[in-house]
């Protein structure tokens, strides 16, 4: 044991002193916008990764000014991180197409494609929280779950309710999720539904850990009736279900570096797997940038990533990265 943590000190010094010291303002640029304190010992390790970051992002928008991608990518507060690591803290969704308690989803009668809008943005009519950060925990599926609740609620009683992420990671372990762990936002729909209800985000504040249940029904925020499943790779019936339903939350494959390191643009990934799903995120509209279309993705990092916090991506691109595999929302 004793070699071995000798070799790792001796790989992380030989890392640390491979720095370039060309970038030594940028990395205390870095830590400071970020608030990054690290241990003397893996402060080098961790520079390493963020300068080969860097470069991944250099080369990939230069790739971009020649146009041979339709997103840019930019340093955030996980450009510290190597992908491996970030997909394996951040990314928690728990994929599971066999088994669902949400009915399926069919678009009203009157409704097809050429009567939906052609711009989409539930924001700008008061559905959507501000964007939230679930920190260095596998929770992203409770996020994309109150999210669609937050939307829902607020259709039904005209208030914008914040509601509690660590509610369902604390206490929908019986319905199968588990916390930083992972989970189902279909799953956290049935404790809603079987619990009568989820207390607010100011009565049981979210924390980056797991707990015991401390549920208090004089705080509920929103109640919930039932849940609907959209049909599997349609993003016709996502389109319209956006349209005309509000946020509805869903998995993604999020497990590249372009996305962890994403900022502008189109997302379109040629490795995204439209059946790997690890993920939760939520739609909040759609719209066209010239002429690609995209999703308008709320995601649950912090503004730090993408734009204030929010990911276009490609719409009508052979259900890219996964967009219309497994969505759902609650009903009220």
């Amino acid at each position: 044991m004793k070699m071995l943590r000798a070799v790792l000190l001796a790989c992380l010094l030989a890392i640390s002193l491979a720095s370039n010291t060309f970038l030594d303002g940028e990395w205390e640029s870095f830590k400071t916008a970020y608030n990054k304190l690290y241990e003397p010992q893996i402060e080098g390790f961790r520079r390493a990764i963020w300068e080969s970051n860097i470069k991944y992002i250099e080369r990939h928008n230069l790739e971009a000014d020649r146009g041979l991608h339709t997103y840019r990518l930019g340093m955030n507060e996980y450009g510290d991180m190597t992908n491996t690591e970030f997909v394996s803290v951040m990314n928690g969704f728990k994929q599971n197409l066999t088994k669902s308690v949400c009915s399926q989803y069919s678009p009203p009668m009157n409704v097809d494609l050429s009567s939906l809008p052609d711009t989409v943005d539930w924001r700008n009519e008061g559905y959507v929280t501000e964007v939230k950060n679930q920190g260095q925990c596998g929770s992203c599926w409770s996020f994309s779950a109150t999210g669609s609740l937050e939307g829902q609620n607020f259709k039904k009683t005209g208030k914008l309710v914040s509601l509690s992420e660590k509610n369902l990671m604390d206490c929908s372990k019986p319905e199968g999720n588990k916390g930083c762990e992972g989970g189902l936002m279909d799953q956290a729909f049935a404790y809603v539904i079987k619990n009568d209800g989820i207390d607010t985000e100011k009565s049981y504040p979210y924390k980056p850990k797991n707990g015991d249940c401390e549920f208090k029904r004089e705080d509920i925020g929103a109640t919930e009736t039932s849940c609907k499943d959209i049909k599997l790779g349609s993003e016709d019936d996502l389109q319209a279900a956006v349209a005309t339903v509000g946020p509805i939350s869903k998995g993604i494959d999020a497990s590249h570096p372009s996305f962890q390191l994403y900022r502008s643009g189109v997302y379109s990934e040629r490795r995204c797997s439209s059946k790997n799903l690890d993920h939760g995120v939520l739609p909040v509209g759609y719209s066209k940038d010239f002429l690609r279309e995209y999703w308008l993705v709320k995601n649950s990092w912090g503004t730090s990533l993408g734009q204030e916090g929010y990911i276009m991506m490609a719409r009508n691109k052979d259900n890219q990265c996964g967009i219309a595999t497994q969505a759902s929302f609650p009903t009220m």
